[in-house]
């Protein structure tokens, strides 16, 4: 029964190609609209995932504070306020899972002929360990490094191609500020960071080294900054009042006195980015939707046409015993066929447009399985929705009326 209705149902659209093929289109363009704009969605959401992923995880980052000269206040981690001793006593709070202090500075480094102005960051040993930094060659510098202050360092991964090329790293001799350091390791590369910086054109080197070595401290106990991880995601608001207080406590600081320190939540800065992306994602969607809704009009509207110049047709079928139920299903197998050979074209269209627009734009386009098979079933849905109206008219038509249609 059902394939004598499928076959009807192809009969009359294959006999108005041109109209069929118009009524399709409209679910073409808005099927494939909505699958490239959302593999392109959710490709701007795992290149986000993956850019939080490589900034570690449950991240705090604690700066000192900042002068204030005629007026004008400086950056944060101009004033040497936050200090070893702060450090270690952060790393003794519950819930925290490691700490590493920084301090930053840039140098112009020469290997050989070649050179490279980068960041050089001095830290201590957990500072692999915070920010889950593998790495592809070699080995980080030790706690006896740090307490020799020796002339170690472990490279980025764009620090390591532009001065040795393909040529391997490892146990070659670089000059920092014209002192030479022996390069132990190679980091794995992790890109870009949230704010477009490169993280991999860096070098660490040990604190002390940097402090004693390389940029020289008035102040050799205080650090520019420090990374604080916390247990888990949960704890992270409790760390913070915690850190807060410590703080506050061990600067002796009075009730109503300002921070002479800056707290920033990594975390919540990428969730906010994530978030960002998502609501893009559902907005491209939704613009995309229009398109799908107005091929649905578009077969509806072609629908009632069709009834209109089929009625005597009806009237026919309905005096030689088609039931009301069978027109019914013959118009809505029709709706539904145009619209699933419209969704098939149309997700081939929205992939192959998804692709070449993240080829073009360089930047990633997902397409899963599940956006396609979601695709399907509102096309369906669409189809059916629509296409009720048209058939439940033609239904509902007297058989009479139907073979006096002229």
């Amino acid at each position: 029964m059902i394939l004598q209705l499928v076959r009807e149902a192809w009969r009359a659209m294959g006999a108005n190609r041109m109209r069929t093929f118009l009524t399709m289109l409209g679910m073409m363009i808005g099927v494939g609209a909505v699958v490239m704009m959302a593999a392109i969605g959710q490709g701007a959401q795992v290149a986000v995932q993956r850019t939080i992923a490589t900034m570690g995880s449950n991240l705090f980052i604690v700066s000192a504070g900042w002068t204030v000269t005629s007026g004008a206040r400086g950056a944060s981690g101009s004033t040497p306020t936050l200090t070893l001793a702060d450090v270690r006593a952060i790393a003794e709070l519950p819930s925290v899972a490691g700490v590493a202090p920084i301090q930053p500075g840039s140098a112009q480094v020469v290997h050989g002929s070649s050179n490279w102005s980068t960041q050089v960051y001095g830290s201590t040993p957990s500072y692999f360990e915070v920010r889950d930094w593998r790495l592809t060659a070699g080995t980080s510098f030790s706690e006896s490094d740090l307490r020799s202050a020796a002339r170690v360092a472990v490279i980025g991964d764009t620090v390591a191609g532009n001065l040795f090329g393909t040529e391997n790293p490892v146990g070659q001799t670089i000059r920092i500020r014209n002192s030479p350091f022996l390069v132990i390791g190679v980091l794995a590369p992790k890109g870009q960071s949230l704010d477009g910086r490169d993280q991999d054109d860096a070098i660490i080197v040990p604190l002390t080294t940097a402090q004693r070595q390389l940029f020289g401290n008035r102040f050799p106990d205080s650090v520019r900054f420090a990374m604080v991880q916390a247990v888990s995601e949960e704890a992270m608001p409790r760390v913070e009042r915690a850190i807060t207080a410590l703080l506050r406590q061990r600067h002796r600081l009075q009730e109503g006195m300002d921070n002479d320190f800056t707290i920033r939540n990594l975390s919540a800065i990428a969730e906010v980015q994530a978030q960002t992306t998502r609501v893009m994602s559902l907005l491209l969607g939704a613009i995309a939707s229009v398109s799908l809704l107005v091929g649905g009009i578009g077969i509806m509207n072609i629908m009632l046409v069709s009834v209109t110049e089929r009625t005597r047709e009806i009237g026919i079928r309905m005096a030689i015993g088609a039931r009301r139920r069978d027109i019914l299903l013959q118009f809505l197998l029709e709706a539904l066929i145009v619209s699933v050979i419209g969704c098939v074209v149309g997700v081939a269209l929205g992939v192959a447009g998804a692709l070449g627009a993240g080829r073009v734009a360089g930047m990633a386009a997902l397409v899963t399985a599940g956006s396609i098979t979601l695709a399907f079933a509102v096309a369906a849905g669409v189809g059916i929705f629509f296409g009720f109206y048209p058939a439940r008219k033609a239904a509902l038509m007297s058989p009479i009326e139907a073979l006096r249609y002229q």
